[in-house]
């Protein structure tokens, strides 16, 4: 169907115009009434709802876990503390100061603060639409009659146009703008998490390189103390040169690798200032100056049930006002289908002198209006209804992904922790073991007990169990990093 009507009236005092639309599951009243030369328009409409608008088919929510399978030694309670400063609770001065930093100065935060700025324009202007639009016009002209004389004219007028929103496409369209402001904000909340939870990951790298190299450095001074023990022992006649070659070796390999922890410090410390949207060098100071422990995480976390984090969890809530938007403009396309009423009108005057320009007599005005539908489009709107809903489909398909990676961040991070905490005591333990062996080995072999060999074995395996436990010290750590930030933490309403 394809139903127009249009006509322009000039200087009524009064006329009603009636447009009855009748539709295959329903119909729609509307009433337009002008009274005087300034349009006034007064809109009825009576049963809209009967004009079937298709509503998008609601899916079924998805099914949540009602607590955590890998939640043992952990309060499964709703938290008890704000996630949302997380990095606090490893109780570093420093580390907090470098997210603070960060969050403020990184261009990844200001980027996405940007869009969420833009994202709010694009609802605005949609809003706008809502309203008429009104534009004004001047003009001063002249005409030569039969080339003896001319005439002045003075024009002046104002236009007004406006698209009635009779089946909903601009509000629904409004609506998927809305939510793409939520999507931004969103977005926003998960740079700050993401951003904070790679800082925390990055420091105490950092840190445990530092020190790591401390450790490299005791073992190269014992190292040292034994080579140059066997060198007297091979001068003194009791060893041959065997015994102090292979210190000597022993020695040179635990130095070599003091430029491979030092590039990693360097490098970590870069990463570090470029995340905090600082140039090469730009925290030198306060990663001196701070304390130099590997951050360790405090146990007492509440992980809460697995509703907690989806509700908290910037990514899922992305994902979530995506999904709206992607609704509403299934409904604006839906809509496509259906009439379209447009509305203009003119207040304008016509004088041949300036003085009259404002003389009633010169005033005319018009208005038309038009209502109007597709016939036949060669199935370019139903295509566009079937894209929007795929893009539907896809909406929530990210969903769904989104929420079950969420849900599977956290039972991973749960297994990382304890995992990790058991591991860490363990080697606790064993370093302990094998530093009280180094040492009685070390005396042993000065008193002539022991041969070198015995002293290198219990040095070698010092220093890998102390690799060990520093690498297991960083795991846990992060691990606990990844369980704040798997939990949603990073973010909070008021950042």
């Amino acid at each position: 169907m394809n139903a127009v009507f249009m006509k322009s009236f000039a200087a009524h005092p009064y006329f009603t115009l009636y447009f009855r639309v009748h539709m295959g599951r329903g119909s729609c009243h509307l009433i337009m009434k002008f009274p005087g030369s300034l349009p006034f328009i007064s809109l009825l409409f009576a049963g809209l709802t009967s004009c079937g608008l298709p509503v998008p088919g609601v899916r079924e929510n998805l099914s949540l876990p009602g607590d955590w399978k890998n939640a043992a030694n952990f309060p499964v309670t709703s938290p008890s503390r704000d996630l949302s400063r997380w990095w606090n609770r490893f109780d570093d001065p420093t580390l907090s100061r470098i997210i603070s930093t960060a969050l403020q100065n990184s261009p990844d935060t200001a980027s996405a603060s940007a869009r969420i700025r833009e994202a709010r324009s694009r609802r605005d202007a949609e809003r706008s639409l809502f309203f008429p639009s009104l534009s004004g016009s001047a003009l001063v002209g002249s005409s030569d009659n039969s080339g003896s004389s001319s005439t002045t004219n003075y024009t002046s007028g104002l236009n007004a146009s406006w698209e009635a929103d009779l089946f909903g496409k601009r509000r629904s369209m409004v609506e998927a703008a809305s939510a793409q402001v939520g999507a931004s904000e969103e977005n926003f909340h998960s740079v700050q998490a993401s951003l904070a939870s790679e800082i925390a990951i990055a420091y105490t790298q950092f840190r445990v390189n530092e020190a790591a190299l401390e450790v490299l450095e005791r073992t190269i001074q014992t190292r040292s103390e034994t080579s140059q023990l066997a060198t007297w022992r091979n001068q003194a006649g009791e060893t041959d040169t065997l015994e102090s070659s292979q210190a000597l070796s022993s020695l040179e390999q635990a130095r070599a690798g003091i430029p491979s922890i030092q590039q990693s410090i360097s490098q970590t410390r870069n990463l570090l200032t470029l995340l905090s949207g600082k140039v090469p060098g730009g925290l030198d100071g306060q990663l001196a100056s701070g304390q130099k422990n590997i951050p360790d995480p405090a146990l007492s976390l509440a992980v809460g049930i697995p509703a907690d984090a989806i509700r908290q969890r910037p990514d899922v809530r992305l994902a979530g006002y995506q999904l709206l938007a992607a609704a509403a403009n299934v409904r604006a396309a839906d809509a496509e289908r259906y009439p379209s009423l447009n509305l203009t009108g003119s207040l304008g005057t016509n004088a041949l002198s300036a003085g009259k320009i404002f003389n009633p007599d010169t005033v005319t005005s018009g208005v038309i209006a038009g209502l109007s539908g597709p016939i036949f489009d060669a199935g370019r709107i139903r295509a566009g209804i079937a894209g929007q809903n795929a893009i539907e489909e896809q909406a929530f398909q990210t969903y769904r992904s989104t929420v079950l990676l969420a849900l599977s961040e956290v039972e991973d991070s749960l297994i990382a922790c304890r995992r990790t905490t058991e591991r860490l005591a363990t080697l606790k333990k064993a370093t302990a073991a094998a530093r009280e062996a180094a040492t009685l080995a070390q005396q042993r072999y000065a008193a002539g007990i022991t041969d070198i060999l015995t002293v290198l074995d219990s040095q070698r395996a010092l220093l890998g169990l102390e690799d060990s436990l520093f690498t297991v010290r960083a795991n846990r750590a992060i691990a606990y990093i990844q369980l704040y930030k798997a939990l949603g933490g990073g973010w909070s309403p008021g950042s």
